[in-house]
């Protein structure tokens, strides 16, 4: 039997009116008639029929999220915090790859265009003015996550990325170590690329520590450019005690190459890395590294991505704190 508002109505004694709010979360009622409807509800198996009241409200309860396709870790979390907060909500999450440089962003919001999402969040992609106006014509609540526009109009939640890699070079430093790589970095990337090298670089000023090019090994953030760059520095004879990874893939690629070659972290070798994935914690050593609340980070972008659907509000950028996790892949050399 399909039981419908009008049976609730009947059984808890109320309007259908009065129904139709509770089950919508409308407001106009106290806590014990709601109580009241949904017991009744709940007994007779009431399911409510999304799709007829996505046609009435002209909403599809659907968030979409767009990322990249690249061979990193820390999506999952992000990913996670989303999908918690929408079954919160009762919305539905779909996921579109839009190429590791966002080579296929144009695809990617012509299938949220289709679909009618409610709302979108956008991952790590770093968006051209073109492709700014492109996600505007939907006419939908976004945020970006883990990135920002140059002009910073578009609202982003992310860490401040120089800051926190000033903050991993100057642990090193404070455990004695002048000879410092930095791996796996891409120089032509806005958002999280050229912050860490300037972070990098700001932390080796300050502390008096000349700049040395051949310290720094180029990469696109992932596993394998952490496995070239440590390669690298052993077939150049790079002098160098610790390197700072830009990502937890990048240290792990270079632990990994480490070990091939007889270099036991942290004795011969220190390294941090950035992210603090659930890898970083189930390294071996474990490893230290600056923590980006990303569970957080997903969480609080879906958060508010729904709020501005159903207020209408405007939604305000957010730079969230950041923390340096210390493990046991970085030694103390002034001991």
């Amino acid at each position: 039997m399909n039981v419908t508002i009008k049976d609730i109505a009947r059984i808890a004694n109320v309007s259908t009116a009065t129904v139709s709010r509770v089950l919508n979360d409308a407001g106009g009622y106290n806590q014990e008639t709601k109580k009241k409807i949904m017991d009744v509800a709940n007994e007779l198996g009431y399911r409510r029929n999304e799709n007829a009241r996505s046609l009435v409200q002209n909403s599809s309860n659907i968030i979409g999220v767009i990322m990249p396709n690249v061979a990193t870790i820390f999506y999952g979390d992000i990913v996670n915090g989303i999908e918690n907060v929408a079954h919160e909500k009762g919305y539905s999450v779909i996921i579109s790859h839009a190429g590791v440089n966002g080579d296929r962003l144009v695809e990617s919001v012509k299938l949220m265009a289709e679909r009618k999402v409610d709302g979108l969040v956008i991952v790590t992609v770093e968006l051209s003015k073109e492709q700014i106006d492109l996600v505007n014509s939907l006419r939908i609540p976004f945020v970006l996550l883990s990135t920002d526009t140059p002009e910073k109009d578009v609202p982003y939640i992310k860490v401040n990325d120089y800051d926190a890699a000033y903050s991993a070079t100057q642990y090193l430093i404070d455990n004695g170590h002048k000879r410092i790589g930095l791996a796996g970095v891409y120089p032509k990337d806005r958002v999280a690329g050229i912050p860490r090298i300037e972070g990098y670089k700001k932390a080796l000023e300050d502390n008096g520590i000349p700049y040395d090019s051949n310290l720094v090994k180029f990469g696109d953030f992932s596993y394998y450019s952490g496995k070239e760059a440590m390669e690298s520095y052993l077939r150049e004879k790079v002098e160098l005690s610790a390197v700072f990874g830009v990502s937890d893939d990048v240290a792990l690629g270079i632990i990994s190459v480490a070990y091939d070659h007889g270099l036991i972290v942290p004795d011969d070798l220190s390294v941090i890395g950035y992210d603090n994935t659930r890898v970083a914690e189930m390294s071996i050593p474990p490893l230290t590294s600056i923590s980006q609340p990303f569970w957080e980070m997903g969480d609080e972008g879906c958060r508010i991505v729904i709020e501005a659907i159903q207020s209408k509000k405007k939604i305000p950028s957010k730079i969230i704190p950041y923390q340096l996790v210390v493990r046991k892949s970085v030694k103390n050399l002034l001991i």
